[in-house]
């Protein structure tokens, strides 16, 4: 049987990996965002899943990369990752937490990208927006 010193540190040790690595996660303004889309510097990803996206649009330049197919078998997300080697990968999705997690998964392997936060931080900043089905935009 574990000590209650040995669990609680262990604990202690548990969340402090936790949030540090969460600290990690580089946070983008949107306007910010914008301006290296339209330098070509970077491509900004929209990971909601179809029905959110096709009910509440997304940002004009969005390509629409789900979670789930992030992950499950990537799809979707192997091919655009290898197209855009080189260029910073800007995460969206409805608030913020799964582009958290997908952002924090990119760069633990070695892709740099950023967590924009949600589709309203876009709309919010004057940026252009598009229905599902409308091709994306450049900014």
């Amino acid at each position: 049987m574990k000590s209650p010193t040995l669990v609680l540190a262990t604990l202690i040790f548990t969340l402090s990996a936790l949030t540090s690595f969460a600290a990690e996660i580089k946070k983008m303004s949107a306007q910010t965002a914008a301006q290296l889309v339209a330098e070509g510097k970077a491509v900004l990803v929209d990971v909601r899943e179809p029905a959110e996206v096709k009910e509440s649009g997304t940002a004009g330049p969005a390509v629409l990369l789900p979670k789930s197919d992030f992950d499950g078998d990537q799809k979707l997300w192997k091919p655009f990752l290898a197209a855009n080697a080189g260029k910073e990968i800007i995460l969206f999705c409805r608030v913020g937490g799964r582009a958290g997690e997908v952002c924090s998964a990119l760069g633990a392997k070695g892709v740099k990208a950023a967590n924009l936060g949600g589709l309203k931080d876009w709309t919010n900043a004057g940026l252009p927006t598009r229905t599902a089905d409308a091709p994306a935009t450049k900014k």
